[in-house]
């Protein structure tokens, strides 16, 4: 399964939020509310886990 675009990232946990987030579209508002913080979560841990 690719992400949204149709391109994967190359980052599993990225690309795994991406679907995450185009599948959160599909619920109700109230509901996406725990979908958005667990992607942004996850992008949290992903960037600070960056080799600088």
């Amino acid at each position: 399964m690719s992400a949204p675009s149709g391109e994967d990232t190359g980052h599993p946990a990225v690309d795994a939020v991406l679907r995450s987030l185009a599948n959160a579209a599909r619920l109700a508002p109230a509901e996406q509310i725990a979908e958005f913080e667990a992607a942004h979560q996850v992008l949290q841990e992903t960037l600070a886990g960056i080799d600088r």
